[in-house]
């Protein structure tokens, strides 16, 4: 019997006929809907006709999450008064609950898009309503993406909802631009009827570290655990604690140890039992609950009896290293929009109260919403659906936010080395049996390549372990781990032998036919092996399947400490880890934050040297390296997988001639000319030179250090070419060099000593050297040498800066202009020093006076 009570409270009902005219006349539309007003579990069953008197048809509803996607299909079934299996049904990886009877089905957005590869123009369903559109997650952006084309190609009848909790509703209209008659789809809103809630400002104590990578200030999750209790104390009802991941929950919950009410923890590894008691509500005897839950409880799921709510502030999102194929999650600070749909679950039920965990005056400098998935996620998997739907740059999908154009060449490369796409990019039949497993491509060429070596059931059982970490207490042995999954009895054990079962039918089938049996990989490592079952040992096969998935995170032991990954990454194991005197590692999973010069890693399994290089094959090479190196050229011949080297060879003095050059260019780019020999001369000639090039510019070459050796196939040959190590460059005489780039071509080189003279001739007959190493030349001569003379000499038209001497030698003036010094300055420089040096002459008139090099009395005698 159908729950009309409940239906009537929900406030969505009002927006439900705007929505469906809306549907009806333009095919497509918007629905924003605050949370808990139903349009997560309403909405579908009026669309299907299942309340109200519309007519029958099949809706599609795609959740992000598994957990959402179980809690909606049971919910709407209750307000039916069924089960679900029925007219409402749902399907996850590894689960369906659904008949020919089924009028709504409940996917995750996953198994919507394995759905639309299979079958893109959807045969059956009439409408599909893509929920919680605002969290950006990539496989929903990808799944709108594809259902437009949809639309506009195959199936105009096909009627689509984007449904959205925040206030991003017409990006989302603008996306789903009307087919019939052009221009944003229409946006029905629906006001939710909250009972409300006060925000409480709980700022945390100072000297709080901030969070990076996934590592969390203790004292903060203190505090946080401080305010559930005050929280609790002061208020009714139970409380909702939002925390960044599974190990902030599992530490804040022992700093709970001892309050009255029960701690419960909710994310997406929690048991089924455990996501069934917190979603059911309090059990008997009404006893206080503090659900302490990731980010999966923000939307689509409804917390029975939560009243209130604490906000630790914080958030995971995935980062990926592209160059290194390195995944990790980094902790941020939660967006506005996140905190307020956070906020919103404390007043479902009755009024509520929010406290959150960090300053008011923080409030406005966080982001507005979450990243989207698409600017910071590995997109290999997005990549070869796209190329699978025959859209390889993914150039013409309806997306929000374009894929990075760096994030999407490395996923191309990784998709190429294992043969899921050609040269162009376009997916090949390998490839769509990948992506068609529902699995990482990595993971999908560890199935199908490591199927026919160690057996369908054996492969399967290690790919499903690397397609959902194991927890944390299971070791960082990759092969403890499968044996503890196998004997355990916990929610990811169940969810692993499930995951097994699945991915053993889905590669029995390609296996059974021959298909992967026939073909190679890439990089040759699949096919003609070991049969099934007859490698040695699980160490083995953990091995070679997590290589065959992972290639570049093979590492070997170094001699100093830890491991070094074949794409160049260092890594380390834990402080007693049985791991750490394996030669070789298949690394499952590793993390590396922005502060650590290593990866650490979670997961791996061992391998040996020649499953390594059957794995990574594509990246072995042998060839001569000839380098600068400990500052000098260093020539060998190198088989190395990736950045680790497999054997050396010492070349001597037969490396190829070419090679050496650029090792030496590289040797002066990075320790400088110095490399060459400067004697006086040559240093004064670059000065000189430089003085030309920044004052007349052209002919006149630049002679900075950069330039010179981009240039230096024309100033250091053929001295170059001969050189073979660094004794040789520092036999190389850079004054004689550096006169090759003189304009001897234009005729200018002969105006070198006009234009920027080394010496210039004084009044008393001196010549003097000017100094052009600083931002003006610089001629520095005794005082008494320049008397009578009134204009400052010139150099390249460019006045010098004429540092006057006193009879000693030191600087008594600086000027560049000398008639004004003559005139204003020297009196005060003549009473300073006549006394200090009487028997030199000082005269009161300068600009009149005899230039001299001597004394007064020499002078005299000169005379």
């Amino acid at each position: 019997m159908i729950r009309n009570d409940a239906l009537d409270r929900l406030p969505v009902r009002h927006a439900v006929p705007e929505l469906l005219a809306a549907l009806a006349e333009r095919g497509a539309a918007v629905l924003s809907a605050p949370p808990g007003t139903g349009k997560t579990t309403l909405v579908p069953l009026a669309l299907a006709g299942l309340i109200g008197d519309g007519p029958a048809r099949r809706v599609l509803v795609a959740e992000p999450r598994r957990m959402a996607v179980r809690a909606a299909a049971r919910r709407m079934a209750w307000l039916l008064g069924e089960e679900v299996g029925g007219a409402v049904g749902f399907s996850v990886r590894g689960e369906r609950r659904s008949g020919a009877a089924t009028r709504v089905e409940v996917v995750t957005t996953g198994i919507l898009l394995q759905r639309l590869q299979r079958d893109p123009e959807l045969a059956g369903v009439d409408v599909v309503l893509l929920d919680e559109c605002h969290e950006r997650h990539l496989d929903a952006d990808t799944a709108m993406a594809f259902l437009v084309d949809v639309r506009a190609t195959l199936r105009p009848e096909l009627k689509l909802i984007a449904a959205s909790a925040t206030s991003d509703a017409a990006a989302w209209a603008e996306l789903l631009t009307v087919l019939e008659g052009g221009g944003p789809a229409p946006i029905v809103w629906s006001k939710g009827e909250s009972h409300g809630y006060a925000v409480r400002f709980a700022a945390p104590p100072a000297g709080i570290r901030p969070a990076h990578g996934t590592w969390v200030d203790p004292a903060l999750l203190r505090h946080v655990a401080s305010t559930v209790r005050l929280a609790l104390e002061r208020h009714q009802g139970d409380v909702l604690c939002f925390l960044p991941g599974t190990g902030e929950i599992a530490r804040t919950a022992g700093l709970l140890d001892g309050v009255d009410a029960e701690v419960l923890q909710l994310h997406g590894r929690a048991p089924a039992a455990v996501q069934d008691a917190v979603l059911r509500g309090a059990g008997p005897g009404g006893r206080r609950r503090v659900v302490l839950s990731t980010s999966v409880a923000e939307s689509s799921l409804t917390v029975p009896g939560v009243r209130i709510v604490v906000d630790s502030g914080l958030a995971r999102e995935p980062r990926t290293d592209h160059a290194r194929g390195l995944g990790s999650l980094a902790t941020v600070p939660v967006s506005t929009a996140a905190a307020a749909q956070r906020a919103g679950r404390s007043g479902r039920e009755a009024a509520g109260v929010v406290y959150r965990c960090w300053a008011e005056a923080e409030d406005g400098s966080r982001a507005r919403f979450p990243s989207p998935e698409i600017r910071i996620a590995d997109l290999a998997d997005f990549a070869l659906r796209a190329a699978c739907w025959g859209d390889p740059t993914a150039e013409g999908l309806a997306l929000l936010d374009a894929p990075p154009a760096g994030a999407m060449a490395a996923a191309r490369a990784v998709l190429g080395s294992i043969g899921a796409v050609d040269g162009d990019g376009r997916a090949t039949e390998r490839g769509v049996r990948m992506s068609r497993l529902g699995l990482h491509p990595r993971l999908g060429r560890a199935l199908l390549d490591g199927a026919p070596e160690v057996g369908v059931r054996r492969a399967a059982e290690v790919v499903a372990l690397l397609s959902e970490e194991p927890p944390r207490d299971y070791g960082d042995d990759l092969v403890a781990a499968w044996r503890a999954a196998r004997r355990g009895t916990d929610g990811y054990g169940a969810r692993w032998r499930a995951e097994a079962r699945r991915l053993e039918r889905s590669a029995g089938e390609v296996v059974g036919g021959g298909a992967v049996v026939a073909e190679r990989s890439a990089d040759g490592a699949a096919g003609g092996g070991v049969a099934a079952g007859e490698r040695e040992g699980d160490d083995a096969v953990a091995g070679l399947v997590t290589a065959l998935a992972f290639p570049e995170r093979v590492a070997r032991a170094r001699e100093q400490d830890g491991y070094l990954m074949v794409s160049g990454s260092g890594a380390r194991l834990a402080e007693g880890s049985r791991l750490r005197s394996s030669p070789w590692l298949a690394v499952a999973v590793a993390d590396r934050t922005s502060r650590d010069a290593t990866a650490r890693v979670r997961l791996a399994a061992v391998v040996d040297e020649s499953m390594a290089c059957r794995a990574a094959g594509h990246l072995r090479s042998t060839g001569e390296e000839v380098r600068w190196e400990d500052g000098d050229v260093v020539a060998r011949s190198v088989d190395r997988l990736g950045a680790v080297e497999l054997t050396v060879r010492p070349l001597g003095t037969g490396a190829e001639p070419a090679l050496v050059r650029e090792a030496l260019l590289d040797g002066l780019r990075r320790e400088g000319l110095g490399l060459l020999r400067w004697r006086r001369e040559a240093g004064e000639l670059r000065e000189r030179l430089a003085f030309l090039h920044r004052e007349l510019g052209e002919p006149w070459p630049d002679v900075s250090e950069g330039t010179l050796v981009d240039r230096a196939g024309e100033w250091l040959e053929p001295e170059l070419s001969r050189a073979s190590r660094r004794a040789d460059l520092g036999r190389i005489d850079a004054g004689e060099a550096l006169r090759r780039l003189l304009p001897w071509a234009s005729g200018e080189a002969v105006r070198l000593d006009e234009l920027a003279p080394e010496r210039i001739e004084v009044p008393s007959g001196s010549r003097i050297r000017v100094e052009y190493g600083g931002e003006r030349p610089v001629l520095a001569v005794k005082l008494q040498e320049m008397f009578g003379l009134a204009e400052t000499p010139r150099v390249a038209g460019v006045p010098v800066l004429v540092h006057l001497l006193s009879p000693a030698g030191r600087p008594a003036a600086v000027t560049a202009d000398l008639a004004s010094f003559w005139r204003d300055g020297y009196r005060a420089v003549r009473a300073e020093l006549r006394g200090r040096y009487p028997k030199h002459p000082w005269p009161e008139d300068p600009s009149a006076a005899v230039p001299t090099r001597h004394t007064s009395a020499r002078l005299r005698g000169e005379r």
